[in-house]
């Protein structure tokens, strides 16, 4: 029996910054972390960029994926995180990303590559779980899926419902507990009320209804 999984870890926010803790700005592996994140590429894009995906204030591209069957361009706006992890370099001159030998790396090579730094930062996330956790915060902030479609290159709404549903369970969650109220009390503590229900004999009585025999 094929059980279905869950596909690629995504990213937390903490393993990200844990990952940028330990790579900082001005290493391979920091730029392409940002590459990864802010494009929300997969690994066959991100070994293919170079100086010229920018274009003004925007960063352009085709997914690899299908391009001769059904291409897909992306134009988005070059974030201010991605901008200054590229002017931090290291970059090579026709891509951004090289080898230590100066070439251009290949998809599964790169894939490798940058698991073995994932490793080294103590993370469990892999190159796709950064496209995975940008639509997730895209969703997370409130981007409708055409948003979502516009950024990732995703084609079909089923494609990303699944993280626009999963955003807005915990919203969900806070609107439907509201229908359980919190249990009313006396007006007091609660230790004031336990002690009032294990100790009823310890209650003062009005004067002339005091108990005939003590207990």
């Amino acid at each position: 029996i094929k059980y279905k999984t869950a596909g690629h870890h995504s990213w937390t926010l903490a393993e990200v910054e844990k990952y940028e803790k330990r790579w900082p700005l001005g290493t391979r592996e920091r730029l392409a972390l940002s590459l990864l994140l802010y494009t929300a590429c997969r690994r066959e894009d991100v070994v293919r960029f170079g100086p010229d995906n920018i274009v003004g204030d925007r960063f352009q591209f085709t997914h690899a994926k299908n391009e001769h069957r059904k291409p897909v361009p992306i134009d988005i706006p070059l974030h201010q995180d991605l901008d200054i992890a590229i002017k931090a370099g290291p970059c090579g001159k026709k891509r951004f990303l090289e080898t230590e030998y100066g070439n251009p790396f290949t998809a599964n090579g790169f894939g490798g590559w940058f698991k073995e730094r994932c490793v080294q930062a103590g993370v469990p996330g892999r190159a796709h779980g950064l496209r995975k956790a940008m639509a997730a915060r895209l969703a997370e902030g409130g981007a409708s899926a055409h948003q979502i479609m516009s950024v990732t290159g995703h084609r079909t709404l089923a494609e990303v419902e699944r993280y626009t549903q999963a955003a807005a369970w915990p919203r969900l969650a806070d609107a439907a507990m509201g229908f359980v109220p919190p249990k009313k009390t006396s007006g007091t503590t609660i230790e004031e009320d336990e002690e009032i229900q294990l100790h009823p004999g310890t209650l003062a009585l009005p004067r002339g209804l005091e108990p005939l025999f003590s207990p």
